[in-house]
């Protein structure tokens, strides 16, 4: 059994972390700021450590004797300012590697995203060579490379570090997705150029799966993409998660000029490009498949949505 720190365990993908370590029989505790995220770090059996992620010295003794952090904290609101991503993504990441140093935590696992690497170009086959854009102009991207740069430059003998990075993180209860089924309800969402493109996505429990693979078996220092290994049309695939949640308003078409002025970045970057990434790395040296098929993900959105016999 290990002992393992989380920041970020009441969020989507924490839930489905802090439950899968659980079941393996590790003993969890969570940083949690509000009484509302202690309760649901508490009903899934774990200990909620009350703190303010930026201050460290708040939770940081707390800390003493896990065997890794597991850092999922971060900005998730892409049309928050800057100031705010600065704040939560970047200060927060600083804070969580400074805590896990002072407590002489050996493993410092950070979860990432192909977002890190978006400055406006699409991200095609791409692996973990290509650059992380701290430069972008969107203020989510940037800082998000930020964030995993502070990561993986604390690397260190003793305090290995390592960042996953799954794409587009769906299930059920997704943040993501229900958002995206919720601003096509109310007539908010289009499609860029069609949005027939090709793109990963990576269904919660395979992000997981990576993420306890990056604990074990990352190589210090490294980053990794995780994904379904099962690509999809964008519009296809949405178009089926809109239909499982009844959506039927209809859905317009932008060119690439009404997009540009009407859609800010990285939104349109991410729902106007194709993105593939290449998972080799991850295969050879974490030993990653997934855990999750395409067709049992949407199936697990089915009956999150309309539970059997309701």
């Amino acid at each position: 059994m290990a002992q393992v720190f989380v920041t970020g365990g009441s969020g989507f993908i924490g839930q489905v972390l802090v439950r899968r370590l659980l079941d393996e029989g590790n003993a969890v505790r969570v940083l949690v700021r509000s009484e509302a995220s202690a309760a649901k770090v508490s009903a899934l059996g774990a200990v909620p450590v009350r703190g303010e992620l930026t201050d460290p010295t708040t939770w940081q003794d707390e800390v003493v004797g896990s065997d890794v952090v597991f850092h999922l904290a971060a900005e998730t609101d892409i049309a928050a300012d800057r100031e705010r991503h600065e704040l939560v993504s970047v200060r927060g990441t600083r804070s969580a590697v400074d805590a896990a140093r002072h407590a002489q935590v050996p493993r410092f696992i950070h979860c990432g995203s192909e977002a890190a690497l978006l400055a406006g170009e699409p991200l095609v086959e791409v692996d973990e060579t290509a650059p992380l854009r701290p430069d972008s102009e969107a203020a989510y991207s940037a800082t998000k490379a930020g964030a995993e740069k502070i990561v993986l430059d604390a690397n260190a003998p003793g305090f290995a570090t390592v960042s996953i990075r799954p794409r587009f993180v769906w299930g059920p209860g997704s943040i993501l997705t229900d958002g995206l089924v919720a601003a096509a309800r109310a007539g908010r969402f289009a499609w860029i150029e069609g949005g027939r493109h090709t793109t990963d996505i990576t269904f919660v429990d395979n992000a997981v799966e990576g993420l306890l693979l990056g604990w074990r078996r990352g190589r210090p220092g490294q980053a990794y993409f995780v994904t379904d290994r099962h690509r999809v049309v964008l519009r296809e695939f949405l178009e089926t998660l809109f239909r499982i949640h009844g959506v039927d308003t209809p859905i317009p078409d932008l060119d690439a000029a009404t997009a540009t002025r009407e859609v800010p970045v990285p939104d349109r970057w991410f729902l106007g490009q194709p993105c593939t990434l290449r998972t080799d790395k991850a295969v050879a040296e974490l030993g990653y498949e997934p855990v999750v098929s395409h067709a049992a993900g949407l199936d697990a959105v089915r009956h999150h949505v309309a539970p059997a016999g309701v």
